[in-house]
Parts: structure tokens; sequence; C-alpha cells
């Protein structure tokens, strides 16, 4: 007789899961929360973060107050004729906050008012009046977004119409003056007097120097 095998179950291994990941401006978008700004002494902004970062969990913040941000992109500073990436401040005297929507006679919102407003460099919110009114979420979406742009800008010292001198190349030592300036492809072009007639010369931002 044929001996019979037995049968096997098939277990259908089940699909994982999709999980769909947010943004950080989505996530920065939370119900009950809040972003606040906040004014500072010039140049206190980073210290002002540190400050206030400091005081959240010695002063039982935690759950009041959730992140500080100070808005800043990157920026190709060309200086001596070297590269360098900084980042600049988008808005130099402000930092943003967030934490609870601050409401009348709530005693949390007083609380996290307290902290925020007492925090060493802070000079007060942004608001109307004496009140501090929260950014809308397409604001907070926006500099979030200004704040991860990979390609970082150029700043460029001169203008266009301004006199420069060419440092490097076969046009070397001669001046011209600035025709058009391109940030996103890092050149520009010089009208360099040659032989008696303009003629426009592109070059890299390293190639000229302010006179």
């Amino acid at each position: 007789m044929a001996r019979k095998g037995k049968a096997v179950a098939r277990v259908e291994e089940p699909e994982e899961a999709s999980v769909a990941t947010e943004s950080p401006e989505e996530e920065a978008i939370q119900e009950g929360r809040c972003w606040y700004v906040i004014h500072t002494y010039s140049g206190y902004e980073n210290k002002v973060k540190t400050n206030l970062e400091h005081r959240i969990q010695p002063m039982d913040a935690k759950d009041l107050i959730f992140q500080v941000v100070v808005p800043t992109e990157d920026e190709i500073e060309i200086r001596d004729g070297q590269r360098r990436t900084v980042a600049r401040k988008i808005f130099p005297g402000y930092v943003l906050v967030q934490m609870i929507e601050l409401r009348e006679d709530d005693i949390d919102s007083s609380r996290a008012w307290f902290v925020v407003r007492n925090t060493p460099g802070v000079t007060g919110f942004v608001g109307s009046g004496t009140k501090p009114v929260p950014l809308e979420p397409a604001e907070v979406t926006k500099i979030l977004r200004q704040m991860r742009v990979e390609a970082p800008k150029v700043k460029v010292g001169f203008v266009i119409g301004q006199s420069v001198r060419i440092v490097d190349g076969p046009f070397q030592d001669f001046v011209g003056q600035v025709d058009e300036i391109h940030l996103e492809k890092g050149k520009v072009k010089v009208l360099v007097s040659f032989f008696g007639r303009e003629t426009p010369v592109e070059l890299d931002f390293l190639q000229v120097e302010r006179l």
C-alpha cells in the first residue's frame, strides 16, 4: 500500500503594514501645541535657546514647553578666495518656541509664560499688545521647510554694475563690471574690456573679488 503523507498546512505570512512617516513639518504641528515667537537681544538667539532648554527640566516644564528653535539656513560664504558654509539666521533677534497654548486665567499657561519670559536674554513675546499670538501652522511649516533646503544659498559680496577684479584664470588681473549673477550655478558674468570692446566672460564666484 502507498503510504500517505501528512498534509502540511501552508501559513501565509502576514504582509508588513506600511507605516506612513510624517515629515518634520507635519510632526511639528500637533493638537494642543502652538508655536510662539520670542524676541531676544541681538546676537543672543543661540544663548537664549540654551538658557531656555536648561530651565525646562528643573522648573518642571517639560509638559509645557516642547521645542526651542533658532531658524537658520545654510549659506555659502566666499571670503578671501575661500568657500565656507555658515548657518545664517533667518530671523535675527527671534526664536521660535513650541509650547502649550497660552490662555488667560490658566495655571499651566501662566507657568509656561513665566519660564519663557524670565529666561535670560528674552525681551518678550511677539503678539498683539501684551498678549502673545501664536504662528499659523502654514507659517511654521514654511519656516521649517526653509531650514531643510538641501542646497545652501550662496552669499555674494558684489552686485550687478559693480567693478571687480579677476583673480584667477586666463583673464587674471583684468578689471571688469558685473553684468549678471547666477546664484544657482555659482557663476558671474563680467564685462571685460578686451581689444577696445567689452567682452562678456563667465566666471566662478571664486575667480573675482570686489575692488
